[in-house]
């Protein structure tokens, strides 16, 4: 396992992160404590030193389990929580990004952790009712206290992440580090504005179901059945082309197709974390061994081309001939970028 530094700060984190919303079995689906322990200890031995959890994970469970596997070797291990999903129904503040819901989960995640600090705290989800000055400020007052070491946002619009961290710039307050989101050959409309503002921004992106929940194993071309919810929207003629076109390049490569999804989205030319969830030590055993696999020039076109988007306005104008030909009076091809 290789390290990265963590968007623009100095903290040293694996090159692949270790989601554990499946530690638990509050879902209908999921691992027990001792198979949750057995793919925490795979991904550990490895090198592994980045975890991901969130409160809302199987009612706690998943933090429950996480604070019990790093307990013995705490400063070891970089874990990472989310706080802004609901932790009880009915109750308009146990949920949202403002403050008071914002330090009550904390302290709830600190005590399932049975640890007194969180290495890097998500916020997961943009509410659209609480102001980035009341976030910010927060989240400010949690390191100071030596309660939170960093910060980072999720599944928020690139204009509302890049206004937060231009307000925290110019105010002297700590910004966001990382940044994530959905992405994989399946989805890939992160390309349109929030990987470009990461990039811009120097956030480390850690994207969610780089596997497409599964649909970028071949599973669904074997006829297997999707356990979550959501694996219909994944089940559709494109996706079936995508899916196949990954097994195809994984069977000329000699190695699994969840190799080649996974490590799709880490030739991306910037900085990319996929969050690998599993509730079986096989699963992390195949993610950590592709980690070494390189997908050739001609399989990363041919991935591109099958999955490829349109970026829509203003991105796809820009790429107008006529508009390069206004924009640069036919000086492009003389500029280096």
């Amino acid at each position: 396992m290789k390290y990265h530094l963590f968007g623009n700060t100095g903290l040293r984190v694996s090159e692949l992160c270790l989601g554990t919303m499946g530690f638990g079995t509050e879902n209908g689906w999921g691992a027990t404590e001792e198979n949750s322990k057995a793919v925490f200890e795979t991904f550990a031995n490895a090198g592994g030193n980045f975890i991901d959890t969130a409160n809302i994970y199987t009612s706690g469970t998943s933090e429950k389990f996480v604070g019990k596997f790093v307990g013995s070797d705490r400063d070891h291990f970089v874990v990472a929580t989310k706080y802004g999903l609901k932790d009880r129904n009915g109750d308009p503040n146990f949920s949202g990004n403002h403050r008071k819901n914002m330090m009550r989960s904390v302290h709830e995640s600190l005590k399932r952790l049975q640890t007194d600090y969180i290495d890097l705290l998500w916020l997961h989800i943009w509410d659209f009712t609480t102001s980035p000055d009341e976030i910010l400020m927060g989240l400010n007052d949690l390191i100071h206290r030596g309660m939170v070491n960093y910060i980072g946002i999720s599944d928020t619009p690139a204009w509302r992440v890049a206004q937060a961290n231009t307000i925290a710039e110019l105010r002297g307050w700590h910004k966001f580090a990382g940044l994530q989101v959905e992405y994989s050959l399946i989805n890939r409309t992160a390309e349109r504005d929030l990987l470009p503002m990461a990039k811009a921004l120097n956030l480390s992106v850690t994207p969610w179901a780089p596997l497409a929940g599964g649909a970028l194993t071949g599973k669904y071309l074997r006829g297997e059945k999707g356990r979550l919810p959501d694996a219909s929207k994944r089940l559709n003629e494109r996706n079936t082309v995508i899916a196949q076109t990954v097994v195809d390049a994984a069977n000329e490569m000699g190695c699994a197709p969840s190799q080649v999804a996974i490590q799709w989205t880490r030739q991306r030319n910037q900085q990319v974390i996929p969050i690998i969830g599993a509730t079986k030590a096989a699963q992390i055993e195949e993610a950590l061994a592709g980690v070494e696999v390189i997908i050739p020039e001609k399989w990363i076109q041919k991935l591109n081309e099958v999955s490829s988007i349109e970026l829509g306005f203003p991105h796809d104008f820009f790429l107008e001939p006529a508009v390069i030909d206004v924009s640069y009076g036919q000086t492009r091809d003389k500029l280096i970028f």
